[in-house]
């Protein structure tokens, strides 16, 4: 097991703890996230995302914690956080009056960029963000998606080397969504932390190096997609077969699975490693018995999800890999 040092965090916090009178918003959680990842905070409306995103951008001050941003305590130097931050909320700040260049263009001003650094800062973004074209118009004629480049590249004026995200594909359709998660890799490939807050477990499982499952104010879970699956039962490898006798065979041997004599198939409790789907793979090798097809059935983060946050909604179906 690995451990992460507090100076190679981007983000560290230990008991945070914010209410709103006789509401408690978040119940001292603790969050630890390295450099150069992307860690993203699951969980249901009201549990306490965008609060989290606001302590840590210190848009509001925590009631309880021990906070670091970029290095930097939060309580003690929140300018140096914000000079090393940049936020993305959840709907687009751009003024609408202005075209593309000019909200670029005013960003730049507030970072206190020369004129020619600023406008040569704002030519590479736009670039970047393939929004060249539409830069001398309005953004209230841009779309949904364009909008939403145009505040993450009004976000990266300043250079920042931590990114929060606070559900940043919100009502985009499914190829804008696409668009935006290259985005987000391109960004973590240049060695910047993405703080990313979202309902689309998709998205999480995509991007995340690590995800945290908040619900009622406390944190659930944390792990790595795949680590998360894994704590949900229900997943099991399938085998198929062609020939009844290698069927017969596999299914004396393998007394723990399920038979299905009609789909001359069995199911074997797993929860989807590689250390177990190389097992069963051995052993069916050293039996000399071969199995037309493998599939393995894992729990999804949907599954992770209904099952952390609450029984109000019915988990979806587990998803297959044939293999």
């Amino acid at each position: 097991m690995t451990t992460t040092t507090s100076h190679s965090l981007a983000i560290a916090a230990k008991g945070l703890r914010k209410a709103y009178g006789d509401k408690t918003v978040l119940d001292g959680i603790d969050l630890a996230v390295p450099a150069g990842t992307v860690f993203s905070l699951l969980g249901p409306n009201g549990a306490g995302k965008t609060t989290a995103v606001k302590i840590l951008s210190t848009l509001i001050t925590a009631d309880v914690g021990d906070l670091r941003v970029g290095g930097h305590d939060l309580a003690a130097d929140p300018q140096a956080v914000r000079a090393a931050i940049g936020v993305t909320g959840q709907f687009s700040a751009v003024d609408g009056l202005m075209t593309g260049e000019e909200n670029m263009l005013l960003m730049a001003d507030l970072h206190l960029l020369s004129r020619s650094e600023g406008r040569r800062t704002v030519a590479e973004l736009l670039e970047r963000f393939d929004l060249v074209e539409a830069a001398k118009k309005p953004v209230a004629t841009y779309s949904g998606g364009m909008k939403r480049r145009l505040d993450i590249a009004m976000t990266l004026v300043g250079n920042p080397r931590i990114i929060f995200l606070d559900e940043p594909t919100t009502g985009l359709d499914p190829r804008s969504r696409h668009n935006m998660w290259g985005i987000i890799r391109e960004l973590v490939s240049g060695g910047v932390t993405v703080f990313l807050t979202t309902q689309h477990l998709e998205e999480a499982d995509e991007l995340a190096d690590r995800i945290a499952v908040l619900s009622d104010g406390k944190i659930d879970a944390e792990g790595s997609a795949d680590e998360l699956k894994r704590l949900i039962p229900g997943g099991h490898v399938r085998l198929r077969f062609a020939d009844p006798a290698a069927y017969q065979s596999a299914a004396v041997a393998l007394r723990e699975a399920t038979r299905d004599d009609e789909a001359l198939s069995l199911q074997i409790p797993s929860d989807g490693s590689q250390r177990e789907l190389r097992s069963i793979l051995d052993w069916l090798d050293s039996a000399g018995i071969e199995a037309d097809e493998l599939t393995v059935h894992t729990p999804d983060l949907d599954d992770v999800f209904f099952t952390l946050t609450g029984p109000a909604n019915a988990p979806s179906q587990p998803k297959e890999n044939v293999r």
